[in-house]
């Protein structure tokens, strides 16, 4: 997406950021792929997550959203120290209607520092400095599922495009959805910076969220919303 709703998907989410203090040992990392309906720009399109097995404790999670208009794609490698999902590498590619952007982050924990390289600002390359429990925005997507199950504080710092942020989501109650045309009762989590929104749906037993609604303005921006998983 541009500039300003890209992440989401690192779910600054309108990017769909989230989705992380992750201390639950007895949750496991499985791999799986799940497909999505999609609706960005007002056109429906297909979005897929996954995650793969890379060898040595570490793993790909993949994010791609994809219409006539849009084309994101979001790849993380992360590995599980004492808990805690900690990225190690990340590429973010976008093509909003003409315009492109690719940006790459190398996450360093031996000199605890993230660097960027591609479409970004120079100011904005970095180094920044990390801290113990830092994610990108899509670890958030599985840290928010994992913490709705343990009950926990659904609190976490995103690094992102040369930035640390602060995020915080509420829980809103409870929510009928259908997920692959069955009723299924969600956890429903929402996080307000401005005039932006996320708003994330948990199911019971569902590794990844089963719908991320992204508003802007009042007005949806990007809607996923899963159709089946393995």
């Amino acid at each position: 997406m541009n500039n300003k709703t890209a992440p989401l998907f690192r779910f600054r989410a309108p990017a769909l950021a989230a989705l992380l203090a992750l201390a639950a040992p007895a949750w496991a990392i499985d791999a799986f792929t799940a497909q999505y309906q999609a609706s960005a720009l007002g056109m429906q399109g297909e979005g897929q997550m996954s995650v793969a097995p890379q060898g040595n404790n570490r793993w790909q999670y993949s994010l791609s959203i994809r219409n006539q208009l849009v084309d994101l794609s979001q790849k993380t490698v992360f590995d599980e120290q004492n808990g805690r999902l900690r990225p190690l590498s990340s590429t973010d590619s976008s093509r909003i209607l003409v315009k492109k952007k690719s940006v790459d982050t190398v996450y360093d924990w031996s000199k605890s520092q993230a660097t960027w390289t591609g479409d970004i600002k120079p100011d904005r390359a970095g180094p920044l400095k990390l801290q113990a429990g830092d994610m990108d925005a899509l670890l958030v997507n599985l840290a928010i599922v994992r913490d709705v199950a343990a009950g926990k504080p659904l609190r976490y710092r995103m690094i992102e495009n040369g930035r640390a942020k602060p995020m915080t989501y509420q829980v809103a109650g409870k929510e009928q959805i259908t997920v692959a045309g069955k009723s299924q009762q969600a956890t429903k989590v929402v996080r307000t910076d401005g005039n932006k929104q996320m708003i994330v749906w948990v199911v019971p037993d569902m590794p990844v969220p089963a719908r991320i609604l992204q508003r802007e303005n009042g007005q949806d921006s990007i809607d996923l919303t899963i159709k089946s998983w393995q």
